[in-house]
């Protein structure tokens, strides 16, 4: 398996408390610092950060048009559902 292509190292500054679990979960791991720091980062991207990310991206198509009327859409669904109960 090849290795992942990794930044540069960065520098960030953490309330005491939360760099305590860190290096709590690190120990208890038998893992590194950086490695807990990514684990702890996938999971906010993947929930919360990939959120503001479909939000943005959706802003972004409704100011470019790429968007629908929500009447529009109602009227078209209640169109589908009296053909069907038709």
């Amino acid at each position: 398996m090849s290795e992942r292509e990794l930044s540069d190292p960065i520098t960030m500054r953490l309330p005491l408390d939360i760099l305590s679990e860190i290096e709590q979960i690190a120990e208890i791991c038998d893992r590194s610092r950086s490695w807990v720091f990514v684990r702890a980062l996938k999971s906010y991207l993947a929930a919360e950060g990939r959120e503001i990310i479909e939000l943005a991206q959706a802003r972004s198509d409704i100011e470019n048009g790429r968007g629908h009327d929500l009447n529009d859409v109602i009227d078209e669904v209640d169109a589908i559902v009296k053909g069907a109960a038709a």
